[in-house]
């Protein structure tokens, strides 16, 4: 039943207020009718006594305290779901914005999504190849996995979010169904315009549904944008069997939407003044993902954020690390000397990654070859930082050796640039870099998996290291 109401009691920026209302549910979709008999919509967002706090998707500007309708649909905001969804483009609020008609559905869903019972969750174990090397073999995100990639202004996290759309399937199960959901919070025009040419570009578009909410468009689309993406990919995920791989950029733009919103509601801010609810608030969206028992599908997430003043104790990444399984890091040094993508492999981490890789689930070898090249890289650091003090010509041969595979590393294994690699290509490429150490200082490895992996002629040739004449001495080969 939809109650109708004339008159406001107070208007706050984008938000609302009516006094004496009753029987209105918390989430209610609004429709509001100005006295020129324009429409608008919004939602129910609190209910504090007979006071109802309405949120105004298009705003409230021109809007008068008399003359104005209100009515109460009495339901929360849906949508309307179909496979059509895939390679069709809609604004913040899930309506098509490509010019190409409305989605014919046979499913409506809450944008709220619903809770997962924990008791039904699967065990995420196999694994999503991205084509990024830093990632497939480092970290590797596995399907179900909430995977975030921490940044900072100035880096090229939006051509990274391009590539892994471009490349990313479902490793050796070609009749899977695998399909893509992207999320553009607060970005602007331009960047709105790159994505989209660049999946036309590369003939992706058919597997991507695209939610776009620019800059310049409501704040309240931009907190609503991802909850239309998550119901989509749910839908395609628990509806249609696909598996599906959810990307949104910029969460940090989400978040300030969320603080400025909760300042127009008069709420007592937090830390740095973000809202007190915000941890709640992100676990709502990322806590999305995830597989469930009798479901085929799968939702898995990369949310992208911007770390301000590339500080990963901002409240943003500090709760997004608590809630999610890891992290993916991009470096500014590394950015700096034109490596793409700038993935600084240290700090990025994926905690479902041992349970994904290995014999039944990527290679046998994968995960000894990650955990001796994140060992023999920590050690390059090290050496790097003492080079710095007594020079690098007083560096004994086992730390030249190291100083040598972390340049090669750097150059050959992250530096990628557009260039898609296969795991298995990575895990050889990573084999490779590590035969060019003494074997002694291979302290992850065992000496029959040294003899089985490492073929140093092979990898002297590959990174053209023959005419070096220091080579011989570095690598100890007298």
């Amino acid at each position: 039943m939809s109650l109708e109401y004339i008159g406001l009691k107070g208007i706050r920026g984008p938000i609302i207020f009516l006094e004496g209302s009753d029987g209105i549910g918390y989430e209610d979709v609004v429709e509001i009718r100005l006295e020129n008999n324009e429409l608008r919509h919004g939602r129910v967002i609190e209910i504090t006594g007979d006071i109802v706090a309405v949120e105004v998707f298009e705003g409230t500007d021109g809007m008068m305290l008399k003359d104005v309708h209100t009515k109460f649909l009495g339901h929360p905001l849906k949508m309307g779901l179909s496979k059509e969804v895939l390679g069709r483009t809609f604004n913040g609020v899930g309506h098509p914005i490509d010019g190409l008609g409305p989605i014919f559905s046979n499913q409506r869903l809450d944008l709220n999504g619903e809770a997962i019972n924990p008791v039904s969750r699967k065990y995420p174990k196999n694994f999503i190849e991205t084509g990024i090397s830093a990632i497939d073999t480092l970290t590797t995100l596995i399907r179900g996995q909430k995977l975030p990639i921490f940044t900072s202004t100035g880096l090229t996290h939006n051509e990274l979010a391009v590539e892994i759309v471009k490349h990313a399937k479902i490793a050796e199960k070609e009749h899977e169904k695998f399909c893509i959901v992207f999320a553009a919070m607060g970005v602007k025009h331009d960047v709105a315009q790159y994505f989209k040419s660049q999946f036309e570009q590369a003939h992706v578009m058919d597997r991507v549904s695209m939610f776009i909410n620019t800059a310049s468009e409501p704040i309240v689309e931009r907190i609503l944008a991802p909850r239309a993406a998550l119901t989509t990919a749910e839908y395609l995920a628990f509806y249609e069997d696909y598996h599906v791989l959810v990307i949104m950029t910029d969460m940090t733009s989400y978040c300030e939407a969320l603080r400025e919103f909760s300042s127009s509601k008069g709420e007592i801010p937090g830390r740095k003044g973000y809202p007190g609810y915000m941890y709640s608030d992100l676990s709502s969206l990322y806590e999305r993902a995830g597989m469930i028992e009798g479901k085929i599908g799968s939702v898995t997430q990369i949310p992208i954020l911007t770390m301000p003043n590339n500080d990963m104790t901002h409240p943003i990444p500090d709760l997004t690390g608590y809630i999610t399984e890891g992290q993916i890091v991009l470096d500014p040094e590394l950015k700096q000397r034109n490596i793409f993508p700038p993935i600084n492999v240290l700090p990025s981490l994926s905690r479902l990654m041992k349970d994904g890789i290995g014999k039944d689930f990527t290679r046998h070898d994968h995960g000894i070859v990650s955990d001796q090249l994140l060992a023999a890289y920590a050690k390059y650091k090290e050496v790097t930082s003492l080079s710095q003090v007594i020079g690098e010509d007083e560096l004994s041969d086992n730390d030249q050796s190291f100083l040598l595979f972390g340049k090669l590393f750097e150059q050959h294994f992250l530096n990628q640039g557009e260039t898609s690699r296969r795991l298995g290509e990575s895990l050889d490429l990573g084999w490779d870099l590590l035969s060019i150490l003494p074997p002694e200082q291979l302290t992850r490895l065992s000496k029959e998996q040294i003899s089985t992996y490492l073929h140093k002629d092979k990898a002297l040739l590959r990174f053209n290291l023959l005419e070096n004449n220091q080579i011989e001495r570095i690598l100890g080969k007298n």
